[in-house]
C-alpha cells in the first residue's frame, strides 16, 4: 500500500476553537511594558488600539478560545488547508521520524496570514470600527489585511515600506484591488513620516517607521484602530486549531468580494 503524501480534511472537521498555548506554559510570560512609564499594560492602554474581544484575547489563560462562526464559514475558503508528508526530506535526512508541513498558500492572499486578519477585522467591525491602519514589509500581511477589511466593509489603510513599495508593485495592486488605500513609508500624512524625511528625504523606510505611522493615525480616532500581523498572543493564537463546543455568540454577517 502507497503511503499517503497528502492528506486533506472535509470542512465539516474544521475546528471551532483556537489554541491559547499560555494556558500550558510552565511559567507565565513576563508582563508586556509600557514605553512610557515601563509599568504592565493593561486593557486601557491597548484600548485605543484594539476592540476589547482581541484585548481579552491577547491576556486570556483559557486553553481554548471559541472561532465565531461567521470567522469559520469565511475560513472555509481556504482551510482545512492541506497537509503534507515530506518523504524525500525524510530520505535525504535518514531520519526515522516522520515529517509534516502545512501548505497554507491555498489561501487568497496566498499565504497563511488571512487566519488572524479575518478574525481580526471580525473583532473590529463587531466593535463598530470603521478603520483599520496597518504596515507591511513585502506585501503579505498587508495583502491578507486588505482582502479580510473587504469582506467586513472596513477602511484599510497600509503603510508599507517604501522599498518594498517600490519594488513590489503588484502587491500594492492588490491591495488596491480590495480597496484598501497603501501608502509608501516613512509618509508625509504622519507627524513621524514627515519627520524623517525631514532628516532624509530619500529614505528607504523599515518596518518600524510603518508601524509607527500606523499607531499614531490610530490613536488619533475613535473609529479607527490598528492591526498587528504578528508577535502578539492573539495574533499567533489564531494561527492554531483546537477542539469546542459551538455557541450562538456572535451573528455577523460576511460580505464576499466583488
Amino acid at each position: 500500500m502507497t503511503t499517503p503524501t497528502k492528506y486533506q480534511l472535509d470542512e465539516a472537521q474544521m475546528p471551532r476553537a483556537w489554541y491559547n498555548i499560555q494556558a500550558d506554559l510552565p511559567v507565565a510570560l513576563p508582563p508586556v511594558l509600557h514605553p512610557g512609564t515601563l509599568q504592565p499594560i493593561g486593557p486601557a492602554d491597548l484600548a485605543p488600539l484594539f476592540p476589547m474581544d482581541l484585548i481579552l484575547q491577547e491576556v486570556s489563560t483559557e486553553r481554548e478560545i471559541e472561532i465565531p462562526e461567521p470567522v469559520r464559514e469565511v475560513y472555509r475558503l481556504w482551510r482545512p488547508s492541506p497537509l503534507y508528508r515530506a518523504h524525500r526530506l525524510e530520505k535525504e535526512l535518514g531520519t526515522p521520524a516522520r515529517i509534516f508541513y502545512k501548505y497554507e498558500g491555498v489561501s487568497p492572499a496566498g499565504s497563511h496570514k488571512p487566519n488572524t486578519a479575518v478574525p481580526q477585522a471580525f473583532f473590529n467591525a463587531a466593535a463598530a470600527v470603521k478603520r483599520l491602519t496597518t504596515e507591511t514589509g513585502a506585501g503579505q500581511w498587508g495583502t491578507a489585511r486588505s482582502f479580510a477589511g473587504r469582506i467586513y466593509g472596513l477602511e484599510i489603510l497600509v503603510f508599507q515600506v517604501r522599498v518594498s513599495y517600490d519594488q513590489k508593485p503588484y502587491r500594492r495592486a492588490v491591495m488596491e484591488t480590495c480597496g484598501a488605500r497603501c501608502l509608501p513609508s516613512p509618509s508625509t500624512e504622519t507627524v513621524y513620516g514627515r519627520s524623517v524625511l525631514a532628516a532624509r528625504p530619500d529614505h528607504p523606510g523599515s518596518l518600524g517607521i510603518a508601524i509607527s505611522e500606523a499607531v499614531e493615525l490610530a490613536a488619533q480616532r475613535e473609529d479607527t484602530k490598528y492591526a498587528l500581523g504578528s508577535v502578539l498572543n492573539h495574533v499567533l493564537m489564531h494561527q492554531t486549531s483546537s477542539v469546542s463546543k459551538p455557541s450562538n455568540r456572535y451573528r455577523w454577517p460576511t460580505r464576499g468580494l466583488m
